[in-house]
């Protein structure tokens, strides 16, 4: 997807110095013909129009702001400096499991790893706020929450775990 995006970014941006290399040559133009005045109002209603389309063509639903399903484990996180307070240690694997993440003092961003420290999915702890995210473990182990903003000297301590067990058949 990331190629997709670049590629038509780069071609918007030609488009865009295109216009404005016009524009220039158009301003140095001591007598402009008649309809000048108009085509220049079209060109940029229709800049206007393409912008707003690629933008909300390109806005396509987030992965954590999905909906969850209504069989969702629900696991409440709170954290604070330096700790991460989590209120299941096992999680069954294959379910989802809606994060309900708030932080008493500071900014917080909570991140879960995998054994071999690979990013799974991230949320930022706000004060005062409650965030939330849903992710669906696949693969039973242990998995650790690490704070992922800097939160103060004890930041490196901020870690805490959890089991993601095989499903009961």
């Amino acid at each position: 997807m990331q190629p997709v995006v670049l590629l038509i970014s780069l071609i918007l941006m030609a488009a865009l110095s295109a216009v404005f290399v016009l524009a220039v040559r158009a301003a140095r133009d001591p007598a402009p013909g008649p309809g000048a005045n108009a085509k220049r109002t079209g060109l940029i209603w229709a800049m206007t129009i393409a912008g707003v389309i690629v933008s909300v063509a390109s806005l396509r639903e987030w992965p954590h702001a999905l909906a969850s399903t209504g069989d969702a484990l629900e696991v409440n996180v709170s954290g604070g400096q330096w700790w991460w307070d989590i209120d299941t240690t096992e999680i069954p694997a294959g379910k989802p499991v809606n994060f309900n993440v708030t932080t008493e003092d500071v900014t917080h961003g909570m991140g879960i790893y995998d054994s071999s420290l690979t990013l799974l999915t991230q949320v930022q702890a706000i004060p005062g706020y409650t965030t939330q995210i849903t992710y669906t473990f696949e693969e039973p182990g242990s998995y650790q929450v690490l704070c992922m903003e800097f939160c103060g000297v004890a930041h490196h301590d901020m870690v805490n775990e959890f089991e993601v067990v095989a499903a009961e058949e």
